[in-house]
């Protein structure tokens, strides 16, 4: 029996000792992922003007990375946090008239509940409304607060990453133990990946939102601004989408009588704003990144799991990491040379 040679069993236990000492530091920092991958994801977008402004007009390369941060800031985050405020608004509106809200909606839902002889609005039910609705401020409230720590720990990583970003990209290449043509393949297609989701899905959001705004004010929504914010957002949830935004909207017609503003409203929203989604949003993402369909709707399910909402950008880079990792092992230690048009550009 061969005895297996001492710098085998070393390589091994090294290997060992790295993976658990992963592990444990995976575990104690996975709280700051979606940090990393938000400060990746700029960095991706920003690299190339800070390389020009660098490397062409010989700017400080700290003063270039503090101003590119700055508008990615007032671009990217002021929206986000004006929407937040918006939202907060409506709901300590509804929060300090919740009786006046339920009582609205317990009187709807009543007036169908004759005409149609069927209950709905059980005590048990009404228990279950009020324990999630007290779920729900709870994790909002939660939900602001992680935010605020994850943008402050992204843009801190994100300053090191734009000012030491040749170097970063160099050592990437030195470390990952696969073939140059794969190494370029992983760097290539993470870029794709990135810039298809971070821009593609908030760009097919926003072509929603103002489709459904046109409809507003055509139909005479009340509050339109707000109403297209909130189309906006949901867009970018999958299966349901935008729903969640004008199905609300015509029950709110339907409560106050305006039967026939209902109807249109979901015609408009089921049949221009739902054919907007199916459209745009396939055709968007895989024009800017290549990125499949299905990557796209699996990895935003996906992602909102892992990391709540700011996981519908994430979630399909992950997914598409994943894919794309198996065509690389595939092509690294596979005897047969792969099919054409599965691993090469």
């Amino acid at each position: 029996m061969n005895a297996i040679p001492n710098n085998v069993i070393r390589q091994v236990l090294i290997l060992a000792f790295i993976l658990i000492l992963g592990y444990i530091l995976f575990r104690e920092l996975q709280f700051f992922l979606p940090a990393l991958l938000g400060a990746y994801t700029l960095y991706v977008i920003l690299r190339k003007y800070q390389f020009i402004l660098v490397g062409r007009d010989k700017w400080n390369k700290n003063l270039a990375a503090a101003i590119l941060m700055l508008l990615s800031f007032l671009i990217i985050l002021v929206p986000i946090f004006i929407l937040i405020n918006m939202l907060s608004s409506k709901i300590t509106f509804a929060v300090s008239h919740s009786n006046e809200v339920i009582a609205s909606f317990q009187k709807f839902v009543q007036k169908y509940e004759a005409r149609y002889d069927f209950q709905l609005l059980t005590p048990e039910n009404v228990q279950k409304i009020s324990d999630w609705l007290g779920r729900t401020l709870t994790n909002l409230l939660n939900a602001t607060f992680n935010t605020l720590t994850t943008v402050a720990t992204m843009y801190f990583l994100l300053f090191f990453m734009l000012t030491q970003g040749r170097k970063m990209e160099s050592s990437f290449y030195d470390w990952v133990p696969l073939k140059d043509e794969n190494v370029l393949l992983l760097r290539n297609d993470m870029n794709s990946m990135v810039l298809s989701n971070a821009i593609g899905i908030p760009l097919i959001a926003l072509i929603q939102g103002i489709v459904g705004l046109i409809g507003y004010y055509i139909i005479g929504v009340k509050e339109p601004i707000f109403w297209f914010v909130i189309t906006s957002v949901t867009a970018m949830l999958p299966v349901v989408g935008a729903a969640l935004a004008y199905v609300p909207l015509a029950i709110l017609f339907f409560a106050n009588g305006d039967t026939g503003k209902g109807i249109i409203m979901l015609v408009y929203g089921f049949g221009v704003i739902g054919l907007v989604d199916n459209f745009f949003r396939f055709w968007i993402a895989k024009k800017i990144g290549d990125v499949h369909p299905l990557i796209t709707v699996f990895g935003v399910i996906a992602g909102i799991s892992l990391f709540g909402f700011i996981g519908i950008i994430f979630g399909p880079i992950l997914l598409a990491l994943f894919i794309l990792l198996i065509k690389i092992y595939m092509n690294e230690f596979s005897s047969a040379k792969p099919k054409s048009g599965v691993v090469e550009r």
